[in-house]
């Protein structure tokens, strides 16, 4: 796992939340709406918490009102730049 969060691995989370997507998908349509792929607030919800646990630290309490994999992806990768 890299210090960063990649589209690969948001896909692996979205798996465990059972919704299924190739991983280019998401890097090539990385605006699309995580409803796009039918994963609703409380799937992010779950994604969060299991991104808090693979980290070992929070993160923004506003990740899991992300609307696209692009605005979840940066938002994550930034507050892991910025130990926010």
């Amino acid at each position: 796992m890299s210090d960063r969060l990649t589209m690969e691995e948001l896909a692996t989370l979205m798996k465990s939340a059972g919704i299924t997507v190739d991983p280019s998908e998401l890097a090539s349509r990385p605006d699309s709406r995580f409803d796009d792929y039918g994963l609703d607030s409380l799937g992010l919800l779950g994604i969060v918490g299991e991104l808090e646990n693979r980290r070992g630290r929070a993160l923004p309490t506003d990740a899991d009102r992300c609307k696209s994999p692009r605005e979840f992806v940066d938002l994550v990768n930034n507050s892991l730049m910025t130990g926010a």
